[in-house]
């Protein structure tokens, strides 16, 4: 069962969903030690859609898995939701990543021997807040959403490029999550189906109020973002 939120303490658009403040990462050992990150503070507000650019190597990508709680800062801080996450252990970042983020990766990373139906329904059974029932519905209400409502049954195999990145998006959607977390989500599409895949992303996370921070080389769909963030060595700029 899920949490009743009253009316008072309720998410609006406009709130603040993720923050950082002055991470460091560094990678590699001894005389291959690099400084990844070097201090960078961020935040996100729900509704808002922020693309962060930059030449390879800057950082981006090792700032989103630093901010979906997939790896840990050498120094700083990370809340979401207003809740500390920094510090705190394996089963807590996992907990937090799965009710309260959702990932789109270049790559859709599905299950290719499942139906799109059972992978939208993947996190849904993982965080075990809804009956079986509620959610076949609402990854079929997904599904539909991403114009995919015909094809539930059919395999990941049986999908085109374009259409497993949509089944991405509607997973990364499915526990309706505070924050979705996107590197390069186009990257590997051709350009009708990356504008398709954008358009998508963006109306259903403000229609949901959600925060969308997404990395991407394309300059075309970071001007269509609300807040653009370039990043150089390490820094925002």
């Amino acid at each position: 069962m899920s949490t009743v939120v009253t009316p008072a303490s309720a998410p609006r658009v406009g709130d603040l969903a993720l923050r950082c403040n002055a991470l460091q990462r560094y990678l590699g050992q001894g005389e291959g030690r690099v400084h990844v990150l070097k201090g960078v503070s961020f935040e996100a507000r729900r509704g808002q859609v922020y693309a962060i650019v930059g030449p390879s190597g800057c950082g981006k990508s090792t700032l989103l898995y630093l901010l979906g709680l997939l790896d840990q800062p050498d120094g700083g801080e990370i809340e979401i939701n207003g809740q500390p996450m920094s510090n705190r252990d394996d089963f807590a970042r996992t907990a937090a990543r799965g009710a309260h983020i959702g990932f789109v990766f270049q790559f859709h990373f599905l299950m290719l021997e499942f139906t799109a139906l059972e992978n939208v329904m993947m996190p849904m059974r993982k965080l075990g807040r809804l009956t079986p029932a509620a959610m076949e519905a609402r990854a079929r209400s997904l599904l539909d959403s991403v114009g995919l409502g015909a094809k539930t049954h059919r395999l990941g195999t049986q999908l085109s490029g374009g259409e497993q990145q949509r089944v991405a998006v509607a997973r990364a959607l499915a526990n309706q999550p505070s924050i979705i977390l996107a590197d390069e989500p186009t990257g590997n599409l051709d350009v009708k189906n990356s504008a398709l895949v954008f358009d998508l992303l963006t109306r259903l996370a403000k229609d949901n109020g959600q925060a969308v921070v997404l990395v991407t080389h394309n300059p075309e769909i970071a001007q269509r973002c609300d807040v653009t963030r370039p990043m150089r060595d390490g820094l925002f700029v």
